[in-house]
């Protein structure tokens, strides 16, 4: 592959985890980057395995455009896309072998973990991850939750927020992957400010909105009725909004949730945050299911993914939609350029403060 013209910059080296072998992620992958306008913005490293993206591609009738390599370290990729084929363990999994399973739980976390390890290290300009099976996970004694737990981990945060991107609608959550019936001993005034100071500093660093205006749902019907159908916007939710207020941040609600996402009450606002899980994810997959994404807040790196599963009820079929991963991986690649041209910014002021 020929390196990049003498004085032009790099395109972005963005890294993507396969996901389950078994799943939809293969597919997905394969169909989103045989966009050649999409290959041309980046170079890409994909972590995974060589025999099950050529089965996908050949469902899909794509003609393979990327090279592999044995994964050995971390490959030099100067343009295109490289393969970093995990082959060394042994697959022999049919396409009618769909669900969750031990060995495609370990090879889809050592594609993960892999990944974010070059991540940390500073090789990848961002990482696009692709669905994983969380039972599958445990089969193979991985106890994370999903992503955002191993990533908070590796990169030892504990203040990560999941913010879902589709067009002008953004969603952070208070609180991720935590049963409904858990989250009354898991709801704190610290657990509601974070997703609002962290989708604040997105807001203005990312998506270039200067003061942004922040929507914060209520945790009750009616956000509580003034506490008649329950207290924990008083006694949480508002104290957390009258803190991120202290520090300059623009912060309306409690809002009633079944009302906050209809378009009149969506323009007001430059993003929401959502108290749970499913309270954020159901309107944003109502409106924007196969081109949301899944943005990681409050690492030191990017990370984004594609807003659904591993979907094995139609994994191998050819029937999957590539939308929400192809939006990943151009998030990531956006977000790529914005911090290499900030740091760059930063070292050019600081050049001019030492003369």
């Amino acid at each position: 592959m020929n390196p990049a013209p003498r004085g032009e910059p790099s395109r972005p080296l963005i890294g993507i985890s396969m996901g389950d072998p078994l799943g939809i992620g293969p597919e997905v992958i394969v169909k989103a980057l045989a966009d050649p306008e999409l290959r041309g913005r980046a170079r890409f490293l994909i972590f995974g395995l060589h025999e099950v993206l050529e089965l996908a591609a050949d469902h899909a009738e794509i003609n393979p455009y990327w090279w592999r390599e044995p994964y050995e370290g971390l490959p030099r990729v100067e343009n295109g896309v490289l393969l970093a084929d995990f082959d060394e363990i042994p697959w022999g999994r049919t396409p009618v072998q769909r669900g969750p399973d031990e060995l495609a739980g370990e090879l889809s976390y050592r594609f993960v973990d892999e990944a974010v390890r070059h991540l940390r290290a500073g090789s990848l300009d961002a990482l696009v991850t692709g669905p994983i099976c969380k039972e599958s996970w445990l089969l193979a004694n991985h106890r994370y939750p999903g992503h955002t737990d191993l990533l908070a981990e590796r990169f030892e945060t504990r203040r990560v927020t999941m913010m879902f991107v589709a067009d002008r609608l953004r969603v952070a959550l208070a609180s991720v992957h935590i049963p409904l019936f858990e989250l009354r001993n898991h709801f704190t005034i610290g657990l509601v400010h974070q997703p609002i100071d962290l989708l604040n500093t997105a807001l203005r660093e990312w998506f270039g909105v200067e003061h942004p205006n922040i929507g914060v749902l209520g945790l009750n019907p009616h956000a509580g009725e003034g506490g008649m159908l329950g207290d924990e916007e008083m006694r949480i939710i508002e104290p957390a909004m009258t803190m991120a207020r202290n520090t300059g941040i623009r912060v309306s609600g409690p809002l009633p949730a079944d009302t906050a996402f209809t378009p009149d009450s969506l323009r007001r606002y430059d993003g929401i945050v959502a108290m749970y899980h499913d309270q954020g994810l159901i309107p944003v997959k109502m409106a924007a299911f196969d081109r949301a994404v899944n943005l990681t807040l409050g690492l030191p790196a990017i990370r984004t993914s594609p807003d659904h599963g591993t979907a094995f009820d139609i994994a191998g079929k050819n029937r999957a939609n590539c939308g929400s991963i192809s939006e990943a991986i151009r998030l990531a690649i956006d977000l790529a350029i914005i911090r290499r041209n900030t740091r760059g910014c930063l070292a050019a002021g600081a050049g001019e403060r030492a003369r």
